[in-house]
């Protein structure tokens, strides 16, 4: 395979990899397209969730077959709010994930299990000395950290138990606020995939990103006590850190992540939620932006992903004020009163905010009535320069 030529290479096989993978494959199948993924599997090993409003146009027909469970609606719960919210919400699975995109392209275009030792503009160089010349290449390798910005963490460990007897649960409950509050904001997410399988989640709005397996686990378990499941066995199992932006030095972080002549995708590019940490929607509405694209050449990639980054960062400003508000305006045990307000609002206000739609009402509407972070300590925080933790040091493994 040495000296492989193809329209464009994807270097990495997560989210937005496979992604921008299967929109070319349905959408441009004139095109050669490698992806170059350093793990066995595409996807890595987790679940990603999104609600059926985060979709942009023609997002649904591409993300279908990726689905592996969905439900009609939601509930959250806190100790002042219990809701149910007929939004509908949907899961994707790695496993799912890995299938369905080597079953658009062609074996060859799917390179797992791959290192990658060097990239230039129209060349990928793998570890064991193969290359590959491309037209174009896209770099969604994830970030290390966001060296020039700061924030917080959103971490979790999450697994996938089978129950002994039906758990009950009827629809997802995205948040669980109800339980005791520990490093940050903490809250506990449950998918009931079928009768006897449910995937149950503890989850933190933190200051720090160390994720403490071995205590997770045992919330988890003390979780499904509370609950009433007993815990037959223990299916599966990830764990992951986000960052949530409250600010940053954009040029800065372009600068430092950039290479001539490469375009950039995904959390590398910077394109996710600043609030909520998740890129899903972001990373569809690129790849099929993406796939639209006239011009594939190297160098028009590289100029149109860095415009289309600039602009969602722009668009992110609001909702970096309110990451800000959380975590310095708010004190660690009772952020939960921040989400319990937010909870209380309108659905259509609330499926907006996840897609990253919020209109000027919408941002009004959050920001006033009686929030948890008071008035004058909010603004403070918002003009002045609080003291946010710098996001530079490397993810720990998922």
């Amino acid at each position: 395979m040495d000296g492989l030529a193809t329209d464009i290479a994807v270097l990495g096989g997560g989210l937005a990899g496979s992604l921008i993978a299967l929109a070319l494959a349905k959408l441009r199948p004139d095109l050669r397209v490698v992806v170059i993924e350093r793990g066995e599997r595409l996807g890595g090993n987790h679940v990603w969730s999104f609600f059926a409003t985060d979709l942009p146009s023609g997002g649904t027909a591409l993300v279908e077959p990726l689905i592996a469970a969905r439900w009609d609606d939601y509930e959250v719960r806190f100790p002042k709010v219990r809701r149910h919210l007929r939004t509908p919400y949907h899961s994707i699975t790695s496993t799912r994930l890995d299938a369905v995109v080597r079953a658009a392209l062609p074996a060859a275009a799917v390179l797992s299990g791959c290192d990658i030792a060097h990239v230039a503009a129209n060349r990928v160089t793998l570890g064991d000395g193969r290359t590959i010349d491309a037209g174009a290449v896209i770099d969604a390798r994830g970030s290390a950290g966001l060296p020039h910005m700061v924030g917080g963490w959103q971490k979790f460990l999450g697994q996938l138990i089978r129950t002994a007897t039906p758990h009950g649960l009827e629809r997802p409950i995205v948040m669980d606020g109800t339980v005791e509050q520990h490093d940050g904001y903490r809250f506990v997410y449950c998918l009931p995939f079928s009768a006897n399988e449910v995937f149950v989640e503890d989850t933190y709005y933190a200051d720090g990103p160390e994720v403490n397996a071995p205590l997770l686990r045992d919330r988890i378990g003390a979780y499904c006590t509370a609950a009433g499941w007993q815990v037959a066995e223990i299916l599966g199992e990830e764990s992951g850190v986000l960052p949530v932006v409250g600010s940053g030095d954009w040029a800065a972080f372009r600068a430092g992540h950039e290479s001539p002549g490469i375009a950039l995708a995904g959390v590398r590019a910077g394109l996710l939620h600043p609030l909520t940490g998740y890129s899903f929607p972001s990373a569809l509405a690129f790849a099929l932006d993406l796939a639209r694209q006239d011009d594939v050449s190297g160098s028009a990639l590289a100029a149109w992903s860095q415009g289309w980054a600039a602009r969602h960062w722009r668009a992110g400003g609001f909702y970096r004020m309110l990451t800000k508000m959380l975590f310095a305006a708010a004190a660690p045990d009772l952020r939960y009163l921040v989400l319990q307000r937010f909870y209380r609002l309108d659905c259509a206000l609330i499926e907006r905010f996840y897609a990253g739609e919020s209109t000027l009402f919408d941002r009004l509407r959050i920001l006033t009535g009686k929030p948890p972070v008071p008035f004058f300590t909010a603004v403070a925080t918002v003009l002045g320069q609080p003291a946010l933790n710098p996001l530079g040091p490397p993810l720990p493994a998922a």
